[in-house]
């Protein structure tokens, strides 16, 4: 009996390229394993003919603390793709070549080089306004795409059994097995999310997920794709700018201004679509993602012990005392982190 497939052992990644003809048998693939998140095998593959990135779903998470989630994950994965390809303009995702559900990966096109992850521009400082902005009108005109076709894609979007593994649990759950303060309004928050189906929504809509290329935001990782809250995805996303204020203490009020901007760009494109309890969600979910990235089983790397509790005193203040407005959060947020 063959051993499970470990796609970054570069013998047994050519070794199943070549059994199965997805490269011929006299073509040595050239193979990088590639960095990138915690749940997934990532690699890139070239042969004279073409550029792949495979991709595999892990079962246990690469973090410190014990986290499962089903690698069958990966079908999802190209699922967003799909429906992504569908709602966004050419080049936004990168295109789905084939997938393989028994051994839990996928392969799609390589974004062209040169591009750089935008995680590690922001970490070393770069931002770019208009890069900030394209990210979040594009978070908005995929949430109003999939809303205005809901009849299109609620139904196959429906299982959140991912979102749940490998975001309400892990984010919300632990988070609120460690700071029992906020554990009823966690527990609210989670309940409300779950009976909530607006859009679509990406689950994972990060910096990290994203490469620019030709001044152009690249959209990766779809796993936790799902109908939902969209509210969830402002939050989230909001969370990894002020993350970065956090950190980078000289560009913490350029990254504050990127926040309200990312908001303010969503925004207008989401006009009234979810209703007048939209802006007050995104608060909660805000708050709740700022803790969670401290005291959940996935905290930012990037942050050392003063800079958590920095962060956990922000998210804990606006989980007591939501204030109504977007704008007013963000606020608050920068004012607990200038305060050691």
């Amino acid at each position: 009996m063959q051993p499970p497939l470990d796609i970054e052992d570069h013998d047994a990644l050519c070794a199943y390229l070549w059994r199965t003809g997805r490269v011929p048998a006299d073509v040595t693939p050239r193979t990088c394993v590639l960095a990138g998140g915690v749940s997934n095998r990532t690699v890139l593959v070239e042969t004279p003919d073409a550029r792949l990135v495979l991709k595999q779903a892990l079962e246990r998470l690469r973090v410190a603390v014990e986290w499962r989630s089903d690698p069958r994950r990966i079908l999802r994965e190209a699922l967003g793709l799909q429906i992504l390809a569908a709602l966004t303009p050419p080049g936004v995702v990168p295109g789905l070549v084939f997938v393989d559900a028994a051994h839990h990966l996928l392969a799609m096109r390589a974004v062209a080089e040169p591009h750089a992850n935008w995680k590690q521009l922001l970490l070393a400082g770069q931002l770019d306004e208009v890069l900030v902005a394209q990210w979040a009108t594009l978070l908005g005109q995929i949430h109003a795409a999939s809303h205005a076709q809901a009849a299109q894609y609620a139904a196959p979007l429906a299982d959140r059994s991912f979102f749940e593994s490998l975001r309400l649990e892990p984010y919300y759950g632990y988070a609120a097995t460690q700071a029992p303060a906020a554990a009823a309004a966690l527990g609210a928050l989670i309940e409300e999310t779950r009976r909530s189906g607006l859009a679509l929504v990406h689950g994972d809509y990060s910096p990290k997920n994203v490469l620019i290329h030709a001044g152009r935001v690249v959209l990766l990782d779809h796993e936790v794709i799902h109908w939902g809250d969209p509210a969830f995805d402002v939050g989230f996303a909001l969370t990894h700018l002020l993350g970065k204020a956090n950190h980078l203490a000289a560009q913490r009020a350029a990254f504050a201004a990127a926040a309200q901007r990312a908001w303010a760009c969503y925004a207008a494109v989401v006009d009234t679509r979810f209703g007048v309890t939209l802006e007050a969600r995104v608060v909660r979910h805000l708050a709740a993602c700022l803790l969670a990235r401290v005291d959940g089983r996935s905290p930012l790397e990037y942050l050392g012990p003063a800079a958590r509790a920095r962060q956990r005193r922000a998210a804990l203040r606006l989980l007591a005392r939501p204030p109504a407005r977007v704008a007013d959060a963000i606020t608050c947020v920068i004012e607990e982190l200038e305060h050691d």
